[in-house]
């Protein structure tokens, strides 16, 4: 059991009635808390749910419409994305409770404050290095509009500009990050064909293959509804059309591909976590044609060459830079 539920449990009375868990770890808390309801935007998570718990879990950015008299928030790591996550909780409940639960090292004492909005916070329970608060829902405030709070910039290109639109909670949220930055100049002959943008966070990369590549056929995947929301809205500011998924991992997309273009995550909450790229390296031949090419970017101190050799074939570096290098590999 995730501590972060151990810690609700500790509560359980609080929470037998129609409650909505909002970010909840696949674990057995809707099991133990029947009437509960699960809302995730972590493919991961959500699919594990529908295996244990069928039809108990939405998935996506909205608020479950779903009639309860409670709401607890497991905390993320963005506070843009709380406060959204907050707001949509607190406008569902015509008069309830709202709680919040974190685990201290992610900032949950800080966070509480943003409970503030809607009342006064309690501090309800602190054990297992987790603190759950709560505050009472007297007046809920109208439903934010999630597309209101993206953040917009836009890059400047050789063939000309891209407008990009980030949504709270995704990847270097606002801006363009150096890695992304360092694989877009190294785009240049790639297979054409079907391509994936392997965890595309706000679509950036997805969108610049599209307008470099118009006639194959785009994919974007990633794990998070925010990022894929996130993705839509770039392509459709930019002009483009594209496929937009959600999985968790590279087992979730397309086979035969010409190629798949990553800068992988290995970050997830405030927890270190490699899975999702060395997964990538590991199946990426299961989804590639033979000479289709993995391209990604990469922090210089992971040690990827090797695995990448390993499943793969020769791994070339095409470009270093700022921490970062390009690497390449051709299923043979």
């Amino acid at each position: 059991m995730d501590p972060r539920s151990e810690v609700l449990l500790r509560q359980a009375e609080l929470f037998q009635g129609p409650v909505m868990l909002a970010g909840l770890p696949a674990d057995d808390l809707l099991g133990t808390l029947p009437q509960a309801r699960g809302w995730s935007w972590h493919a991961g998570e959500q699919a594990a749910l529908d295996v244990r718990f069928p039809g108990r879990c939405d998935f996506g950015t909205t608020a479950p419409e779903s009639e309860f008299v409670a709401a607890v928030l497991f905390l993320p790591k963005s506070r843009e994305l709380t406060d959204y996550l907050l707001a949509a909780l607190a406008a569902r409940l015509p008069a309830g409770e709202l709680f919040l639960v974190g685990e201290k090292r992610g900032g949950i004492e800080r966070a509480a404050k943003q409970l503030a909005a809607f009342g006064k916070p309690r501090k309800l329970d602190s054990a297992r290095h987790c603190q759950l608060w709560q505050v009472s829902i007297e007046q809920p405030p109208a439903a934010p509009d999630l597309e209101s709070l993206a953040q917009r910039y836009r890059l400047e290109l050789a063939d000309g500009p891209l407008e990009v639109i980030s949504l709270p909670g995704v990847f270097s949220h606002g801006r363009l990050d150096r890695g992304t930055a360092l694989l877009l100049q190294q785009l240049d002959g790639l297979p054409g064909g079907h391509m994936l943008d392997f965890g595309c966070g706000a679509g950036v990369l997805g969108a610049v293959l599209k307008r470099r590549y118009p006639q194959s056929r785009l994919t974007l995947l990633d794990v998070d509804a925010f990022a894929a929301a996130s993705s839509r809205l770039t392509l459709a500011a930019n002009g483009l059309e594209a496929d937009v998924m959600t999985a968790d991992g590279i087992h979730g997309a397309p086979e035969g591909l010409s190629a798949i273009v990553s800068n992988p995550p290995f970050h997830q909450g405030v927890h270190t976590d490699y899975q999702a790229s060395e997964d990538l390296l590991h199946e990426a031949v299961a989804h590639l044609q033979r000479g289709g090419e993995l391209r990604l970017v990469a922090n210089s101190f992971l040690k990827y060459p090797p695995l990448i050799e390993r499943y793969l074939g020769p791994c070339r570096t095409l470009a270093e830079g700022d921490g970062f290098r390009i690497y390449s590999a051709r299923h043979s």
